[in-house]
């Protein structure tokens, strides 16, 4: 297979910045047989990329978003953290189809609802029992969202003394056991504004949620904590590393090691999605164990196996995004779109639980550009639930 040839590309990136990517043929078999495709945020970018499978080739659809941090799905909704909103888009099946006709979209997720929270430095999202958890990094607490404040805090670690915003020890990650926050990763102890940097290569801590108690120490900027079959994962994100943890002794397992800035990470059956970055050489990140290890460093999600650590393939990004920062699994999902608030077709379409509307513009304003597709699409017509989704086959 011709990895760079085997892949389709759709988005609205300008030719200059436009985003280059290529798989390798492990990674093209996986995702053909996967069940579903991923989604991937990078803040550098500025994109959200869903990588899926028409049947014959990998498809990748970039969408534009404001420094796209944490992303987490439950069922057909998704929630998106940005540089300054919070936003849930909700799965328009009945009118996936129609969107871009030539593309075939088997899903469509459009902005619903919008959380104007401010610059809070949001990390990783999860639904939980009691809704939606945010890890507010810049106020070094875990929130809920509000519809009266930019957001309600929830918890903070001991040793942070007062919450302001200055990312005193860059809390990150979030790890829910039964509904509920049970883990968090932070890059440091300080109590102090941006503290933790000082110590950014082994100032790294795992801390247990309910009783505030720092579980293991030493971490080399620890990111994505999981817990997932009845196992806590985590990633030690500047060593490259996926790893396995004891809560109740601290002991560690290395399942694998990667050439990335690791973070990122979610499941599918035995295998393991982990974003890979490169490291940015000046500044915090600079001076790394990974960097050490790995002559080249790539940007980019991997494929692992989790019961023998191998990697089973990759898709990198080559050209203008360098730094990932969370991977998601969507089940069941062949072929999604996503689409942000300034898309026309986010705000012609019109959904209800029984069926949805594509809207011909307000015929009293300027008629918009035409968008592919467009012609075709009838004021008032329904569009009925694919019957059928074709299951992908293996690529050859």
């Amino acid at each position: 297979m011709d990895a760079q040839n085997n892949i389709g590309v759709v988005g609205e990136t300008p030719a200059s910045k436009t985003i280059k990517c290529q798989i390798d043929a492990g990674f093209g078999r996986w995702i053909a047989t996967c069940g579903g495709s991923i989604a991937i945020t990078t803040y550098q970018a500025g994109k959200v990329a869903i990588v899926g499978w028409t049947g014959s080739q990998v498809h990748v659809t970039m969408r534009a978003f404001a420094r796209p941090m944490g992303l987490t799905a439950q069922g057909d909704t998704l929630a998106l953290a940005t540089a300054d909103e919070l936003i849930i888009l909700g799965n328009a099946p009945l009118l996936a189809g129609d969107y871009l006709q030539n593309n075939r979209y088997d899903a469509l997720f459009l902005p619903r609802v919008t959380y104007h929270t401010g610059e809070l430095n949001l990390h990783d999202l999860a639904f939980g029992r009691q809704g939606l958890w945010a890890v507010n990094t810049r106020f070094c607490c875990l929130c809920h969202l509000s519809e009266q404040f930019s957001f309600v805090p929830r918890w903070q670690p001991k040793f942070i003394s007062q919450l302001a915003p200055e990312d005193r020890c860059h809390l990150n990650g979030m790890a829910l056991v039964n509904g509920e926050p049970t883990y968090v990763t932070a890059l440091g102890t300080s109590d102090t504004p941006r503290g933790w940097v000082e110590s950014k290569a082994d100032g790294g801590v795992l801390m247990h949620v309910p009783t505030k108690e720092i579980i293991r120490d030493g971490l080399c900027m620890p990111h994505s904590p999981r817990w997932r079959d009845g196992k806590l994962w985590l990633l030690n994100s500047g060593a490259g590393e996926l790893w396995t943890i004891d809560p109740s002794s601290g002991k560690h397992t290395v399942i694998a090691q990667l050439p990335g800035y690791t973070r990122g990470l979610d499941f599918v059956g035995h295998y393991a999605l982990i974003g890979m970055s490169k490291v940015r050489s000046k500044h915090i990140f600079g001076g790394l164990p990974v960097q050490k290890r790995c002559e080249k460093l790539i940007c980019g999600a991997a494929v692992v196996d989790t019961r023998s650590g191998k990697c089973e393939g990759i898709i990198e990004f080559t050209d203008a995004a360098e730094e990932l920062y969370d991977v998601v699994y969507l089940p069941g999902i062949f072929k999604p779109a996503i689409l942000n608030g300034q898309a026309d077709g986010s705000r012609h379409g019109i959904t209800a639980p029984e069926f949805s509307y594509w809207m011909r513009p307000d015929p009293e304003k300027p008629e918009p550009l035409p968008m592919p597709g467009a012609s075709k699409r009838l004021e008032g017509a329904t569009r009925e639930h694919p019957s059928h989704v074709p299951q992908p086959t293996a690529v050859s």
